[in-house]
């Protein structure tokens, strides 16, 4: 059980103390109950461990139902797990195929215009040599290559 303790000289201060959980002593009571109730059955010895034989029976019926029904449920939210992780695992290669290949577009469209870039420059200043050597300037509507 959690108590709280406020002292005057620490005001912003709080202890939390913690005792044991409820549930042993609660089970205890249960097996001591079962007990005294065992005791004083107003029915023989051998009435009483027949019906203790029963009632085990049904116990045990009913845990290895409950048992399978978890086993089923458990099975199925494994499934579901393991399908939704592995669609998650397809869309992330999908992700990084289609990102892969926009990368080699995007690398393919720039060494295309570089080339067609040095091609334009290897041009101008074939004509600007021609020009010079000619004794011509180049036509005044293209640029001046150094």
């Amino acid at each position: 059980m959690a108590r709280h303790r406020h002292d005057e000289e620490d005001e912003g201060v709080v202890v939390v103390e913690r005792g044991a959980s409820p549930v042993i002593p609660f089970l205890w009571g249960m097996a001591v109950g079962a007990a005294v109730a065992l005791l004083f059955a107003p029915t023989s010895g051998e009435e009483l461990r027949t019906n203790l034989r029963l009632r085990a029976r049904r116990v045990k019926d009913i845990a290895l139902e409950k048992a399978g029904e978890l086993e089923e449920t458990l099975s199925h939210g494994y499934e579901r797990a393991r399908a939704k992780v592995e669609e998650e695992i397809e869309e992330a290669r999908r992700h990084a195929g289609d990102a892969r290949q926009a990368a080699k577009d995007v690398v393919e469209a720039g060494k295309a215009a570089a080339s067609t870039a040095r091609e334009e420059l290897e041009r101008r200043l074939a004509e600007a040599r021609r020009a010079r050597r000619g004794g011509r300037r180049p036509p005044a509507d293209e640029e001046p290559v150094a």
